[in-house]
């Protein structure tokens, strides 16, 4: 299964670390990512793979909030099938 990752946030030093730290941390497979500042706003889209995950998806979404709660950014991680379906014309 595959997931789309967007942070978004105040820009500073190890947002992606961070992040990726976590990813890496529970087996989650970057597959394409995007970033960008906008006058200090941090954002990056990120594709991952889910398939060796080593959390339930709940418990993933937990240790994201954590994560964007400890770093002072926003995370929200969606199904790849909702995201599509949510952004088709």
């Amino acid at each position: 299964m595959k997931a789309i990752i967007t942070v978004l946030g105040t820009d500073r030093p190890g947002i992606i670390a961070e992040v990726s730290a976590k990813l890496y941390e529970h087996n989650i497979n970057i597959l394409d990512i995007s970033q960008t500042i906008l006058q200090n706003y941090f954002t990056m889209v990120m594709l991952v793979d889910l398939t060796g995950m080593k959390a339930s998806y709940k418990e993933m979404t937990d240790v994201l909030n954590r994560t964007a709660e400890a770093i002072g950014v926003e995370i929200r991680m969606q199904r790849s099938e909702i995201f599509d379906a949510m952004h088709r014309a």
